[in-house]
């Protein structure tokens, strides 16, 4: 047994795309993919990887920086972190990126590893009725049970949130309200919200040492451009596709192989693997020791393509992304064809089509009304024309169940003389039909029959009867005309079956 499992556990390292260079189950790091980067700390060309640690486990929270597979350095956080970004402020020398670390609020910038500068984010506009129900609480014009029942029709019927305090009030036990309400009254009504994810995005130039923005993600669903040089905001998607995953989601990342432009996503599930996605194609799978709480690609120490990892007990796993590793643009899991995962290339919306769409929205319902009254008036159109043509029998099947015929016809030839085929069936289940005649009306100065008037044979339920006779023109004029057949019951004067043939020209008249 053991030899199998080593002979199993090497025939995965050799199809794996990458090398197993690091693995520590006891590091003790908690923490997530937006708090871990890498970075070129010191201007030496050998980067670092720069943690915030959550501080679990009886630790506390710390912005640890490692160097190889040892801890460098490690300073204490002011508050739990829930993004660190790494960036160039500006163009002094030497090239040495600070480290931002988000937390609640506010932004810690460290240069050198030292304290720099704090960001705080502006306040939320407080709703304008909480402000003015606290302060009747603050004028004692309203008891603390009316202060609540003012509050819980704030809360559900206005756009803007209550505030922390307002909320705080809310779940107070009836005792406790007063004293809270003399407690905070006096002070303002403020609204603020945290930061949940943070990222950099180039200023001017794409260069790779090129001076960056750090753009944020708050709680309240605004995004933040922040100037690096005064860290004062410069400003204020659409979802593409969905990708289903075989269990829970626990963390993600992207992966950037500037070497041969490949970019993915790599996304850390529950079941201790890593999926890899390019677009919506799954593209690799890895297999951990334990589930990853964290992800991180890039370079690290000399390596350009690192993937670090950490996981839920605290470890930390570092490979190597082979130098022959070569990723399949298909999807390597069972699903859909590759056709659908293709873009369609949906031109550009033109002035015409914009003008048209805004000329839609405003006479929507004009527009849907005439639609609905055309569509109307189609059908009414449609019956009547079925009901006429039921009436007059000009239908090549019949309306009646007690003569179920059906008949269609075959020309054959060139000219002058024409073959004229009539296929008649009866669909009944199991009564024939006797006592039918056929007729043919046509321009006798264009056409001449032998028999354009007979009895048809008896037609046997499910069989179909081919009825011939001979049709030939008279005309050297290259003109043609509409040959009329009707199937009649003797003593009747309504046609059970009208059929209209549409005869070919003639290519010529007989030899005389």
């Amino acid at each position: 047994m053991a030899a199998a499992s080593s002979s199993s556990s090497e025939s995965n390292e050799a199809n794996s795309k990458w090398l197993d260079a690091h693995y520590d189950p006891m590091a003790n790091l908690y923490t997530f993919s937006s708090c871990i980067a890498l970075a070129d700390l010191h201007g030496d060309g050998e980067y670092k990887l720069v943690v915030g640690d959550l501080g679990m486990a009886g630790h506390t929270m710390r912005l640890k920086v490692y160097r190889g597979t040892g801890l460098a350095s490690e300073s204490t956080l002011l508050d739990l972190p829930s993004a660190v970004s790494t960036f160039l402020m500006d163009q002094n020398e030497p090239r040495t990126p600070a480290v931002a670390v988000a937390s609640g609020p506010f932004v810690y910038v460290y240069k050198n590893l030292r304290p720099y500068f704090k960001f705080t984010l502006p306040p939320l506009d407080a709703n304008p009725l909480e402000q003015d129900v606290w302060e009747q609480a603050k004028e004692d014009m309203i008891d603390p049970l009316t202060l609540k029942e003012m509050l819980e029709g704030i809360r559900e019927k206005a756009e803007i949130p209550l505030s922390v305090r307002s909320l705080r009030f809310l779940a107070q036990d009836v005792p406790e309200m007063e004293n809270f309400v003399n407690l905070h009254k006096g002070q303002p009504i403020k609204r603020q919200t945290v930061i949940t994810c943070m990222s950099t995005l180039k200023k001017n130039m794409a260069d790779e040492d090129a001076v960056s923005c750090l753009v944020i993600g708050t709680e309240s669903a605004d995004v933040l451009i922040l100037d690096p040089e005064a860290f004062t905001i410069l400003a204020k998607g659409k979802k593409l596709w969905t990708v289903y995953l075989p269990a829970p989601l626990m963390t993600m990342s992207l992966l950037d192989q500037k070497s041969r432009g490949f970019q993915a996503v790599m996304v850390g599930l529950a079941n201790q693997v890593v999926h890899m996605y390019r677009d919506k194609n799954l593209v690799d799978v890895i297999r951990t020791q334990d589930v990853v709480t964290s992800i991180c690609f890039g370079r690290y120490g000399r390596e350009d393509n690192t993937l670090i990892m950490t996981t839920k007990g605290g470890g930390l796993i570092i490979k190597i992304l082979k130098r022959t590793a070569v990723f399949e643009e298909k999807d390597t899991s069972l699903g859909p064809p590759v056709a659908q995962s293709i873009r369609l290339s949906v031109p550009k919306k033109t002035r015409l089509y914009v003008d048209q769409t805004l000329r839609e929205r405003e006479n929507a319902v004009a527009m849907h009304r005439v639609f609905q009254m055309d569509l109307y008036r189609l059908r009414l159109m449609a019956a009547r024309a079925y009901v006429k043509a039921l009436e007059s029998s000009l239908a090549p099947i019949t309306s009646t169940l007690q003569e179920p015929l059906k008949m269609n016809a075959v020309v054959q030839g060139i000219g002058p003389t024409f073959k004229l085929t009539l296929h008649i069936q009866n669909t009944s289940a199991g009564r024939p039909s006797i006592n039918l005649l056929v007729s043919f009306l046509y321009d006798q100065s264009l056409y001449a029959m032998k028999r354009a008037f007979f009895k048809a044979p008896m037609l046997v339920p499910g069989l179909n009867y081919p009825i011939e006779t001979f049709v030939e023109c008279l005309s050297d004029k290259g003109i043609s005309d509409v040959i009329k057949v009707f199937v009649l019951r003797e003593g009747q004067s309504m046609p059970l079956l009208t059929a209209h043939i549409n005869m070919p020209v003639s290519e010529g008249l007989a030899a005389a």
